[in-house]
């Protein structure tokens, strides 16, 4: 977030009208808490009159306290975030909009309901269709804290000279204001584009494709804020899901999503998808490819019906004076015979009771035609199946499994080779193993698809147990909103659709299966390196959705045509020509490429840090490969300035900043799978001035 002087001074001023409007709200309050306090005085005195007159004092008592609690009730539920925006129109009105309407001592007006028809323009206006409306302002609220705007622009050319535009609008605003027709022409065009995705139908899927800077998120986020409010009926009260590639970036948008006081949009990222858990970390290019494969399917289907590591390998058990016994093999056996049915294992203990005492049975009548004695096979499984020492044996045998726990044990070579010998070659095989085997190891994003697949292969635990990081709580807030694993999203937006691995689709669907969708994305940008398997999952996802329809963005608003001339050159060979968008800024600033000596590598950084730093209002990234993040963050820890980001190059997708350094390229090439597209991305994410950081030129060669 850029802590510009001009975002501080509309911040401020935002600030002063909030400070308005929450004193008038405990005059209100004040007022309410009066009314409530005569109506019970009116109570008392009812008492003391004569019985003709009791029935209608009591009368106005009830009602005047009824009103005033719920007058309480409505002040206290809608006190947080209060104000979400504000309206600047053409004829030089100013509408603020918020969760109710205030007025002030003189009825003027502090606030508007956001439900009232004058706040309908926050949601409803467009480029296409403004509604008078020059500048829309979305206010970020803690408390009574005003933390944050944005604004967007929708009248360009009737913009005024002191109106300061704040966040992604700011360019809108530059680009209207220019004197060349051909600008004013492209500002209208792309407006007008995004209105109409934004307004598409909300059934089915809806895919939004576009390179970078064509404002593929924001028309996302802004079609799920006016899907909300055309559909509310259809799709309010389930709740709208969106996800994005990683927690940076659906921290970046959530101040884009205007605070409309909607509570049903949860904001996830990949690695927060499964509730209770929040993986950051990214495996290595090759290893993430196997975990993301549908052969991983295979693989754990197999993993949890091996035997556990601490299972017994062998029973005894006396009835009636004899000893009864199974060996590992017989009790492979039956474990075999149990999983045949493909019930999910934890709700098959009573299967495997059964199945065990059988086996049992058969053992003690095999003993008794040995012995020409008579066998009464209902008696003995009633008999053993009502004892303490049987049902102890098969609770360590069959016990409770949690997804955590099968992905510990396939760190086990051995135990990996028996689920995925026929599946994963053994160099893979190694490797998996290898990333499972550290028992402090923190999840990674990749594991998190793996252990919501073995959630639902291995079916719910029993209600009443112990917690464990395989078992998380229900929501990261430690608030119960909605039932643990929810599935009953009404609509879903999944944000740089094109890096989900087949495995992760799987898991995004599970929750989606009820949903209508919008899916944003740019195959030039994937980092998945089998297409056609991550189509083929996406496909399932969607389920039952049969009305598609496909949007193109086609213009990049975001970096200069200077920044994205070298942006297409380096990915030249990976895309077709009309797959890359059209660049309609130009500076005259050209990114700036520094060779640098290995050695002197964190000098230069820190110093191309500081010269971007001096030379842009906003924010400055620092993008390296993602091994790297670590060293470089140690590197530009001196500067103290909150404007400056390091991100990896996997943790980029989707932010932008004012001034980017990007180091070492051609590591971010070597690092992936799908090196030109993931350093594709890395280049486009300034939108004023680039410097390359480069020990070789091996990243300027479009096939290098």
């Amino acid at each position: 977030m850029s802590e510009s002087p001009v975002r501080r001074a509309e911040i401020a001023i935002e600030q002063t009208h909030v400070n308005r409007v929450y004193v008038r709200l405990a005059e209100l309050r004040a007022q309410a808490e009066a009314m409530r306090a005569r109506g019970y005085e009116l109570g008392l005195g009812a008492q003391r009159e004569a019985v003709f007159e009791q029935a209608s004092m009591l009368y106005e008592r009830d009602m005047m306290v009824f009103h005033a609690n719920q007058t309480l009730q409505t002040l206290d539920a809608e006190y947080e975030g209060l104000v979400f925006g504000r309206l600047d129109h053409a004829d030089s009105e100013t509408v603020y909009v918020g969760r109710l309407g205030i007025r002030d001592a003189e009825f003027n007006n502090l606030v508007t309901d956001w439900r009232a028809p004058a706040a309908a323009a926050f949601y409803q206006a467009t480029a296409e269709e403004p509604m008078n409306v020059v500048r829309r302002r979305v206010i970020r609220c803690s408390g009574q804290s005003v933390l944050d705007i944005d604004d967007d622009v929708l009248m360009p050319e009737s913009v005024p000279d002191d109106m300061n535009v704040v966040g992604e609008g700011a360019l809108m605003a530059a680009l209207g204001r220019s004197r060349g027709d051909t600008m004013r022409d492209i500002v209208a065009t792309i407006q007008k584009e995004q209105d109409v995705v934004i307004r598409a139908p909300w059934r089915g899927v809806t895919e939004i494709t576009g390179g970078p800077g064509t404002g593929k998120t924001a028309v996302a986020l802004h079609r799920a804020a006016y899907l909300l409010y055309r559909y509310r009926r259809q799709l309010g009260g389930a709740g709208v899901l969106v996800i994005g590639p990683s927690g940076v970036f659906t921290t970046y948008i959530s101040r884009v999503l205007p605070s409309m006081g909607e509570t049903n949009v949860e904001l996830r990222s990949l690695g927060q998808v499964l509730d209770g858990l929040d993986a950051t970390r990214h495996d290595p290019a090759p290893l993430a490819a196997i975990k993301g494969s549908l052969r991983m399917r295979k693989v754990l289907g197999k993993a949890l019906r091996d035997t556990p590591p601490d299972a017994p390998t062998e029973m005894k058990i006396v009835y009636r004076g004899e000893v009864l016994k199974l060996s590992a093999k017989e009790l492979d056996k039956v474990r075999r015979k149990v999983h045949s049915n493909g019930a999910p294992p934890n709700r098959s203990r009573v299967r495997a009771a059964e199945t065990l005492l059988e086996a049992l049975a058969d053992k003690a009548e095999s003993h008794a035609r040995e012995d020409g004695r008579e066998f009464d096979r209902a008696q003995l499984i009633t008999d053993l199946g009502e004892r303490i020492d049987f049902h102890r044996f098969l609770v360590v045998w069959w016990p409770v499994l949690y997804p955590a726990q099968i992905l510990r044990w396939l760190g086990d070579e051995k135990r990996l080779t028996r689920a995925a010998r026929t599946v994963l070659s053994a160099e893979e095989i190694s490797m998996l193993a290898a990333s499972f085997r550290e028992p402090d190891r923190e999840w990674t994003v990749a594991d998190i698809a793996l252990l919501d697949e073995l959630r639902v292969l291995l079916g719910p635990p029993p209600k009443r147990r112990r917690r464990s990081d395989a078992d998380p709580e229900p929501s990261r807030d430690g608030q119960h909103r909605r039932p643990n694993h929810y599935d009953e999203y009404s609509h879903v937006v999944v944000d740089e659709s094109q890096d989900l691995s087949p495995m992760q689709w799987r898991m995004v669907g599970r929750r989606g299966k009820y949903a209508s969708w919008t899916v944003v994305g740019d195959p030039v940008q994937s980092s998945w390196p089998d297409p056609d398997e991550a189509a083929k999952a996406r496909e399932q996802a969607f389920g039952a959705n049969t009305a598609r329809r496909r949007y193109t963005l086609r213009v990049n608003y975001r970096n200069s045509s200077e920044i994205f001339d070298l942006a297409a050159d380096v990915v030249a060979g990976h895309a077709e020509p009309d797959e890359l968008p059209r660049a309609v800024r130009t500076t005259g600033v050209s990114p700036e490429i520094r060779r640098v000596d290995p050695a002197g590598l964190e000098s230069a950084t820190q110093l191309a840090a500081k010269e971007l730093l001096d030379s842009v209002e906003g924010t400055v990234g620092v993008i390296c490969a993602m091994d790297r993040v670590d060293e470089v963050q140690r590197w530009v820890e001196g500067h103290g300035d909150d404007r400056l980001k390091v991100v990896g190059s996997l943790d980029c997708k989707g932010l932008e900043y004012d001034g980017v350094v990007l180091v070492e390229p051609t590591e971010l090439v070597d690092e992936s799978l799908t090196g030109r597209r993931v350093l594709y991305v890395a280049l486009t994410r300034a939108t004023q001035q680039l410097t390359v950081l480069a020990s070789d030129d091996r990243w300027r060669t479009p096939q290098g």
